[in-house]
């Protein structure tokens, strides 16, 4: 039923998390954290990891019903099967993700940028990002060398406040006033 993951080493990035079972024949429900819901089932075999121990899954079928996703992994024959799966996070390897357009970025990309504002004042670095349905908001922590110790929230809206992003280096210049 399962074995390890054939790519234990490369870094994985969590797509979402079995929350709970559906019906008698090992069916799980999967909270999803891609856009659409559905497209954690666009990779075929997902790593499960629960703390330090990962499982190599295969994905049979699966389909949105409602805000989560029902799937059918291979080997979960009945319920109690797919009770052992509950808690356990979806991942996938990094290379795994479809290549994006140019100026378009991976949330876990810009999470850890520096936040640098267009005279050179460091806000902090980027925490993580929220969905507010109007636009994303970047959440912006102080780090060392920040100008002071204040958490802001960015729009993240490119052209508009994000000036340029520099993966390599690991910044991103906004149009930002620190007063704000």
């Amino acid at each position: 039923m399962i074995r390890e993951p054939e790519s234990a080493q490369a870094p994985l990035l969590i797509l979402g998390k079995i929350v709970s079972v559906h019906g008698i024949r090992g069916a799980v429900k999967v909270y999803s954290h891609t856009q659409p819901l559905d497209n954690v089932l666009n990779y075929p075999v997902w790593i499960l990891r629960k703390g330090q121990e990962q499982r190599q899954m295969s994905v049979i079928s699966g389909r949105l019903q409602g805000r989560v996703v029902v799937a059918q992994l291979k080997g979960v024959r009945d319920r109690n099967e797919a009770l052992e799966l509950v808690d356990w996070e979806i991942c996938v390897p990094e290379s795994q993700l479809p290549a994006l357009p140019e100026g378009e970025y991976y949330w876990h990309q810009l999470e850890g940028l520096q936040v640098v504002t267009l005279d050179g004042q460091l806000l902090g670095r980027v925490d993580h990002l929220l969905e507010t349905g109007s636009n994303d908001v970047l959440v912006v922590k102080p780090c060392a060398g920040s100008i002071d110790q204040r958490e802001r929230l960015l729009p993240y809206l490119p052209d508009l406040y994000v000036k340029h992003i520099d993966l390599a280096e690991s910044v991103m210049q906004v149009d930002w006033d620190p007063e704000f």
